[in-house]
């Protein structure tokens, strides 16, 4: 299906109202996982020409997103991945455990960007990040482009990873292919064993397992319960 190619409309922009010099591209994956961590990666492109097809990583087969991720690691000016382990997800929040993984992953850059792109409608960073969300950034910003790809790989691997480690006992759980998402496998070895400790204990998901519900977590952090519902954390500019 034919789609439009990413480009520095947005960071052009940013540059031009705001005076940054360094803009950072942030995109996320994970979110709607059973298991494993919400993962975020901030990329720095400047305002190069980007490899041919680059896109958002859910446009691309998983074989085009392996061979594309060593390209843009090394044509990138500078990138960083940030993750928040389930039990963070399970005490923060999803909101909050996405704004740790966020400033983890831009702690990690060499030079602290003037500037966020940030993928989605909400504002997760906020304060003292400056931050402009982009409603499907990680089509139409090429910053947001390459961190999607880069932080999809990333995870992906991680979670085969664990599938595949006889240590951790997770191989019913077929990791490999579903990465940690609803899956009929994945849930057919979740009423089986019931949840590693991989697991995100707060989900929805365990509500449907009876034999299961006793593990499930309830959060009682305030302020993780504002951010969870929708609150903003700063703003947009």
């Amino acid at each position: 299906m034919p789609y439009e190619p990413p480009t520095h409309t947005v960071e052009r922009s940013l540059r031009a109202t705001t005076g940054a010099r360094t803009v950072a591209g942030v995109d996320e994956v994970g979110r709607g996982a059973w298991a494993g961590p919400v993962t975020v990666c901030a990329a720095v492109t400047g305002l190069r020409r980007p490899p041919e097809g680059l896109t958002d990583s859910k446009l691309l087969t998983p074989r085009r997103r392996a061979e594309l991720d060593p390209v843009l690691r090394s044509w990138v000016t500078a990138y960083a991945l940030g993750d928040a382990s389930p039990q963070e997800i399970d005490d923060l929040g999803m909101t909050a455990a996405l704004r740790l993984a966020a400033v983890r992953a831009l702690e990690g850059l060499p030079v602290r960007p003037d500037a966020v792109i940030l993928d989605g409608k909400h504002d997760y960073l906020g304060v003292p990040w400056k931050v402009r969300t982009v409603i499907k950034g990680d089509q139409s910003c090429i910053a947001v482009a390459a961190a999607s790809v880069i932080a999809k790989v990333h995870r992906d691997r991680m979670m085969a990873e664990l599938g595949a480690a006889s240590e951790e006992d997770c191989a019913d759980f077929d990791f490999g292919a579903n990465a940690g998402y609803p899956s009929p496998v994945h849930r057919a070895a979740l009423e089986e064993r019931g949840p590693t400790a991989h697991h995100r204990l707060s989900w929805a998901y365990l509500d449907a397992l009876p034999r299961w519900q006793h593990l499930k977590k309830v959060r009682f952090s305030a302020e993780a319960a504002a951010l969870e519902s929708g609150g903003q954390l700063g703003f947009e500019f």
